[in-house]
């Protein structure tokens, strides 16, 4: 019998299912590890073809974090329907599932904030901002006042958040993950109610 006619797939494509494989590679080895020769051999490509697409091992790299961090701010981002309050459950609690799920991939955007590449470590910090602004327009919504303290303290707690979801051991996912987002949340209100009293609603909703 003839062999199946491949799918050619469009540049767009073939660039987005390299992606792909970069981010599921990430899962199991640093961003340093990611090996241009390994990634053409999985996509059936040409080693001359990446390069084609993202220029150099640094492009490709920058593009796969950038790819990465993008994902999770999507599957971490805030329902506009909910309240202020639900809206914050959902949002704790999204984010422990994906910290959780794609631990090993986590693991390497975080310390890739320590990466020698500035563009590498410019995506990772502006997907910190972006969560320490979720936070503020929060904050806002609930009457707080945006004070320089106020966005120091939503910056540093983004980091202990990593920091404490990396190293969480889940025994039963589905209960000990509800307690880790509830202490997060916990954390979040004591930090904020620390910058402006007023926050301590939060602690009574």
């Amino acid at each position: 019998m003839p062999a199946p006619r491949r799918t050619r797939l469009t540049p767009d494509q073939r660039r987005a299912q390299l992606l792909l494989l970069g981010r599921e590679l990430l899962g199991s080895r640093t961003l340093d590890e990611l090996s241009i020769d390994e990634l053409a051999e999985r996509a059936g490509i040409s080693r001359g073809l990446m390069f084609h697409y993202f220029k150099s091992k640094q492009g490709f790299h920058r593009a796969v974090v950038e790819a990465a961090c993008e994902d999770f701010l999507a599957h971490t981002a805030p329902d506009p329907a909910l309240e202020p309050l639900a809206r914050l459950h959902a949002v704790l609690g999204a984010f422990v599932d994906y910290v959780l799920d794609h631990r090993a991939t986590y693991v390497s955007l975080v310390r890739g904030a320590a990466s020698a590449d500035e563009t590498v470590r410019e995506h990772v910090e502006a997907a910190r901002r972006a969560q320490a602004a979720r936070i503020l327009a929060g904050c806002a919504e609930l009457g707080l006042d945006d004070t320089p303290l106020l966005r120091t303290a939503a910056r540093a707690w983004v980091v202990f958040a990593e920091e404490t979801v990396v190293a969480w051991q889940d025994q039963d996912p589905a209960e000990d993950r509800a307690a880790l987002a509830q202490f997060l949340e916990r954390t979040l209100v004591g930090v904020l109610s620390c910058v402006d009293p007023a926050a301590d609603v939060l602690s009574r909703a």
